[in-house]
């Protein structure tokens, strides 16, 4: 433009001059912004050939496009890889968008549930698995535990599924065929109540001729009435034991279904303590109880939890302690707690507490005629009860069980 100027002015022609230069370079623009509109029509080309602004330009968008593809190339790596690892799994793989719809999915997805890829890419997922609890389980968004759901057909078949999530909001939904563990799971436990079951016959004849015998103690002789007191004391243990397989048992076969009767926790703990002060008259019990609120539940298996848990505190704990038993409300959760002050237990044994026949000492479970089945019998109540089982404490100092319900 200086030189435009220069001239029109040498040459007494300053405003046709600057006119055509102006022209010219408009023209130029013109013709470059054409170049680069041409350029990322087709990316795939070479950037065009230019000086000046122009090629610094042209120069700075092709090293991001270049920048760009090769991280396309490395995620679109990454994914195939995913994808082909997703593939050869027997489980069922289903990526799903944010938005619900079926992004991608694997063979065992597709003959598990009855999905079709990629046919059924973009649709929702909800609307092609039309199964309750899977709708339920996926809305929630509570994953942390697996989801069994048992399907009625021509065969009976238990799919299980667990979600995680990934991306933005994004999940990856895997579904494996359990039929088979099922189907053990459902023996062992027929076993267990069948022989449980069976015992309590010759259990009771034992029994019964053991008291007749003990009833004319003084008819016998001091080196026969020890071994036979010792007898009746490990078939009454047996019986125990025999009852509580039989009530786990119980509790393991019924299936999980809306509990409709609505328990009030607090009259239950009244008519617990009275019946718990009747049987152990030397033992203090404290009952503190903040809330009326009722909890959805069967009060047969709640009363058999919160009776174990009290019981295990009098075991575990000095006769001249108390045992408190707290029923309060706290945000959005119920909470009943038993608090001992008795011996504690080291935190590594609290992940394997509620296993059955779990002993944290087996010389002081012995010494308690506990059956090991309390906690697992607590355990399963929870589950039921959709409530969770927590466990505090502090060796030397003692322990807190909280059954903690949904409000």
């Amino acid at each position: 433009m200086a030189v435009a100027l220069l001239v029109g002015w040498v040459l007494g022609l300053v405003w046709p001059v600057l006119s055509i230069v102006l022209a010219l370079a408009l023209g130029r623009w013109l013709w470059q912004m054409r170049r680069l509109l041409g350029w990322l029509a087709d990316p795939s080309q070479e950037p065009p050939e230019a000086l000046g602004f122009w090629g610094d330009l042209y120069d700075r968008l092709y090293a991001l496009q270049r920048k760009a593809q090769e991280r396309e190339g490395e995620l679109k790596s990454r994914l195939n890889y995913l994808q082909d690892s997703l593939s050869s799994m027997h489980d069922g793989a289903v990526m799903v968008t944010y938005g619900g719809a079926i992004e991608w999915s694997n063979d065992a997805a597709q003959r598990l549930l009855g999905l079709r890829y990629p046919a059924d890419r973009g649709q929702a997922l909800l609307n092609l698995v039309r199964l309750p609890a899977f709708y339920r389980y996926y809305i929630a968004g509570a994953f942390d535990d697996p989801l069994q759901v048992r399907m009625q057909g021509e065969r009976e078949q238990v799919l299980q599924f667990a979600v995680t999530l990934f991306g933005n909001g994004d999940r990856l939904v895997f579904v494996r065929d359990v039929t088979k563990e099922a189907h053990l799971e459902q023996m062992r436990r027929d076993f267990v109540g069948n022989v449980s079951h069976e015992l309590r016959t010759p259990l009771t004849v034992i029994k019964g001729y053991l008291e007749m015998i003990l009833a004319s103690a003084q008819q016998l002789e001091p080196r026969f009435r020890r071994p036979l007191e010792q007898m009746s004391q490990q078939t009454d243990r047996m019986e125990s034991l025999l009852k509580d397989l039989l009530w786990l048992s119980r509790l393991e076969s019924v299936r999980t279904q809306s509990r409709r009767e609505r328990v009030d926790v607090a009259l239950l703990l009244q008519e617990l303590v009275i019946e718990l002060h009747t049987l152990y008259p030397e033992r203090s019990l404290e009952l503190t109880v903040d809330t009326g609120q009722k909890v959805a539940g069967d009060y047969r298996e709640l009363h058999s939890a919160v009776s174990n848990l009290i019981l295990n505190a009098f075991k575990y704990s000095p006769d001249d302690t108390s045992v408190t038993v707290l029923w309060r409300q706290h945000d959005s959760e119920l909470l009943l707690s038993v608090q001992d002050r008795g011996i504690g237990i080291d935190a590594v044994h609290l992940p394997r507490l509620t296993e059955r026949f779990y002993r944290v000492d087996d010389s002081r479970s012995s010494a308690t005629g506990g059956t090991g089945l309390g906690l697992a019998i607590v355990k399963h109540v929870a589950a039921g009860h959709l409530a969770e089982l927590r466990i505090v404490s502090t060796p030397g100092k003692g322990s807190t069980f909280t059954l903690a319900f949904r409000c």
